[in-house]
């Protein structure tokens, strides 16, 4: 199957949408909601570098993949930008073979150019991107385990406070200010964010 950008393609144990390609690499993500969880295991302030979701995702989550396809999964180079509107700390830049997407990545490159609400929030604009956001719908991810069920998910970006973190509503618009990065009561894993992976795989 050729990859091209807007494709599907199974990958590993899932199905990935092909966001971008660059220099014989493309850039995937789940296309549904794989699983849910809190972004870290504890209430405290945080960012993605010392997150237990990067952990998981570098670690426990490559086990799901077979020998040649690990070969295929391209270590990256992660810039993690402080939240635009709040200037919490973004933390520093880190190495990853699997991530989660940021919030300018979500909102400027890879489902329609929303970049000028971004940087130009309106005066009493602190929670949500934009509601009537035309490029929402393309953020808009439904749960693996029910494909009728849309659910937000998580973003790598830091909320409003490191104790927050970014993440795409049920709806798909950006929740800027975020949600907590213990979200949910984690003994029964209700209410907890949703998890869609991303990764740059050599074609």
């Amino acid at each position: 199957m050729k990859i091209i950008i807007g494709s599907t393609i199974w990958f590993g144990d899932y199905e990935w949408i092909v966001l971008d390609i660059v220099d014989e690499k493309a850039l995937l993500i789940t296309k549904h909601i794989i699983s849910q969880g809190s972004y870290h295991n504890k209430y405290e302030e945080v960012t993605w570098e010392d997150s237990s979701i990067r952990k998981y995702l570098n670690s426990d989550f490559l086990k799901i993949f077979n020998n040649q396809e690990r070969k295929r999964i391209a270590r990256t180079n992660t810039r993690n930008l402080d939240n635009q509107w709040h200037h919490s700390n973004g933390g520093s830049n880190t190495e990853d073979f699997v991530f989660l997407l940021s919030i300018e990545e979500v909102a400027c490159r890879y489902f329609g150019d929303s970049c000028r609400k971004l940087h130009n929030p309106g005066k009493n604009q602190r929670y949500w991107l934009e509601r009537k956001d035309a490029n929402k719908h393309k953020r808009v991810a439904t749960l693996l385990s029910n494909q009728n069920q849309a659910w937000w998910w998580w973003l790598r970006s830091p909320g409003r406070f490191n104790v927050r973190v970014a993440y795409v509503h049920g709806d798909g618009n950006i929740g800027i200010q975020g949600n907590n990065v213990l979200k949910g009561n984690s003994k029964d894993g209700r209410c907890t964010g949703g998890i869609r992976p991303a990764m740059w795989i050599n074609i």
